[in-house]
């Protein structure tokens, strides 16, 4: 069986474990979950030590979402569990894609903004929280400008990652320093109800999860 290791605070993890089961594959593979800063086995896959990270039957190792993202849709494809989460061609594959790679940039910033909030101030780079913060709010304008383009109805792998980076930011800043709009709250409170998003809450690592 393959295994995929996971953090319950990584929005990476948090996307490859959606589409996951949008595509059905879930009992084909081991969800683990450790700490990425201190688990030895994880470095022994994946020189970076990062999460998320697939490893295959074969024990080859797999890691980067979007690339993970890309072996499940294929790998659900083939075995015909399901039409996929990327489009095959075309603009609504480069559309679907577009829309991941805003979503993985927004990750990244608000990760990155949260870190540097922790530290002393002596450690912090104003210039740089700036960025980072522009960063994710230009990104939330972006979303609603193209909410057109993420139809709840037929959702693609650039929908998932879209709300996972909101649920992100909610996540890492409960006070809602970031302004996200009413009609995106509408549309993330409607994909939010799906069973994949319900099944793969943030959360802190707690001693009842499973590892």
């Amino acid at each position: 069986m393959m295994q995929l290791y996971y953090s319950p605070t990584s929005p990476f993890s948090r996307k490859v474990r959606v589409v996951l089961r949008e595509l059905g594959l879930e009992k084909q593979i081991n969800e683990i979950l450790i700490d990425p800063w201190t688990d030895a086995a994880l470095r022994a896959h994946n020189p970076l030590s990062k999460v998320p990270t697939l490893i295959l039957e074969d024990g080859m190792a797999v890691f980067e979402s979007a690339v993970i993202c890309d072996y499940l849709d294929q790998l659900s494809r083939s075995s015909g569990a399901s039409a996929g989460v990327i489009p095959e061609e075309g603009v609504s594959r480069l559309n679907a894609l577009k829309w991941q790679g805003l979503a993985d940039g927004m990750m990244t910033a608000t990760g990155r903004l949260y870190a540097d909030s922790n530290r002393d101030e002596s450690d912090r780079s104003d210039f740089v929280m700036e960025r980072q913060a522009q960063a994710i709010q230009s990104g939330v304008d972006a979303i609603l400008d193209g909410l057109a383009q993420l139809r709840t109805e037929d959702p693609h792998l650039g929908t998932y990652s879209v709300l996972v980076a909101l649920c992100y930011i909610d996540f890492r800043w409960p006070d809602r320093r970031f302004d996200i709009p009413v009609r995106v709250r509408d549309w993330m409170a409607i994909m939010s109800e799906r069973e994949s998003f319900a099944e793969t809450v943030f959360h802190l690592p707690h001693d009842t999860d499973q590892k």
